[in-house]
């Protein structure tokens, strides 16, 4: 396959991306609902828990009740409201540079890694050299992809901020520019780790998942090989990657969105720190905020995905583009 692998599984990557854009800007709003604004407020609720001290120093000091958690489509009715239609697709040229960076490495990966763990015999790979072979190339695909995937978590996240603190990135492009000026280089790798575990999650889950329920389906003679199949095994597939990734993809979000400034501590120290506060302030069950969103984003995008790829009429135009 060579090169082709990976232009083939880029060009469905960044079709898939770019259709479910507004379902992944809703998740990363809903995924941070429940964050406090700013470490102003952080420090006030340590020391309310106290109602002695707290009744003695502010007598009629009182915390506002936080926010309803709204749900996904009121979310992007909100987004609407507020910003236009136009706003669903804030951040959409991250997407394309994620996808170009992360889903063509991993996708080539993969399908090299395939090809050569492939029995030629019974033309089946083992279920757990697929898995090995996902988080392989998911791994190494999220770390070439990170600085993207920064710009479109802060991108589709700013809407979400008072106007005087967003950002304002014009495009992808001045989002990494002004990272590496105002924060330094290696902020463009913050939350690189979650990135990569993210991604080998799934990757491994998602393609492995994929090519594992469609054998099934073909072995069973429970369809013919055609799009059926494949729509039916990549919505699977999805499923099963907003499962295993949405509890590291919610502290991934938070702490590519934190906003670090000169002289303040971070509101979180690392990966753990952040999972431990917002399992302790908002519950376990706050690792699975923006599921629906997440898997109303992932199957759409398995399927997209899988679906673009696998048609006889994508091989046509590319093996025409490299004959």
């Amino acid at each position: 396959m060579g090169f082709k692998g990976f232009f083939e599984g880029g060009i469905a990557s960044i079709v898939a991306g770019c259709s479910t854009h507004p379902l992944d800007l809703i998740k990363v709003r809903m995924q941070l609902q429940g964050e406090a604004p700013a470490p102003a407020f952080q420090t006030l609720r340590p020391a309310l828990a106290f109602h002695t001290t707290a009744a003695h120093v502010h007598p009629h000091i009182s915390l506002p009740p936080p926010p309803p958690r709204v749900g996904p489509v009121a979310v992007g009715l909100r987004i609407i409201q507020q910003d236009g239609v136009a706003a669903l697709f804030s951040g959409v040229s991250a997407t394309v540079l994620r996808q170009t960076l992360y889903s063509t490495t991993r996708m080539g990966l993969y399908d090299i890694l395939k090809q050569k763990w492939t029995d030629p015999n019974s033309n089946n790979m083992p279920l757990m050299r697929k898995i090995t072979a996902g988080l392989i190339a998911g791994g190494i695909g999220a770390a070439v992809g990170n600085p993207a995937d920064v710009a479109m978590v802060r991108m589709q996240a700013d809407g979400r901020l008072p106007l005087a603190q967003r950002r304002n990135y014009k495009s992808v492009v001045d989002a990494i520019s002004q990272m590496a000026k105002s924060e330094g280089v290696a902020s463009l790798w913050r939350g690189s780790s979650l990135t990569v575990n993210r991604a080998m999650l799934v990757t491994a889950s998602q393609l492995a998942s994929y090519d594992q329920f469609k054998e099934i389906i073909l072995e069973k003679h429970l369809m013919q090989d055609g799009l059926g199949t494949h729509v039916t095994a990549s919505f699977a597939a999805g499923f099963v990657a907003a499962v295993a990734s949405n509890p590291v993809d919610v502290i991934k979000t938070r702490v590519m969105n934190m906003k670090v400034e000169a002289g303040m501590v971070p509101p979180y120290s690392g990966a753990m720190d952040c999972a431990m506060k917002t399992i302790k302030a908002e519950g376990p069950m706050s690792l699975y905020k923006g599921f629906i969103p997440t898997i109303s984003r992932q199957g759409p995008f398995t399927v997209v995905l899988f679906v673009t790829l696998e048609q006889p009429w994508s091989s046509i135009v590319i093996n025409g583009m490299f004959s």
